[in-house]
């Protein structure tokens, strides 16, 4: 999977692009449908401490799944983003299996009704 980090105002040094590279590659291998991602690190103009954040997109087949975290670090906001992207993650694994147990429900409630009729 391909990392595209990109830094608003400021340049990133090598081991925060390597952490979250890392980090990144984790999600790569739980979910193979992952097209592109995308992380930006900017830095806000707040008075407190917490003016890091990181947004992380990643594009999978059929959504783009969006996470953005401030903290006081960047290390710490790539955590909490890429937590709340892979609990994303885990919710677009489930869909499809739900939907396809409604469908096979459906169709053994339809071919009941019409045995039902005959």
């Amino acid at each position: 999977m391909n990392v595209y980090i990109k830094s608003i105002r400021f340049k990133t040094d090598k081991g925060l692009e390597e952490f979250i590279n890392k980090k990144m590659q984790k999600i790569g291998k739980l979910h193979e449908g992952i097209i592109r991602s995308d992380v930006t690190l900017k830095l806000e103009n707040v008075e407190t401490p917490e003016n890091k954040v990181a947004e992380i997109r990643l594009k999978i087949k059929g959504a783009n799944l969006i996470a953005s975290k401030q903290c006081k670090t960047f290390e710490e906001a790539t955590t909490l983003a890429i937590e709340a992207i892979q609990k994303q993650l885990d919710r677009t694994k489930e869909k499809p299996i739900s939907r396809k147990i409604k469908t096979k429900e459906k169709l053994n409630n339809m071919s009941l009704d019409e045995n039902d009729e005959n």
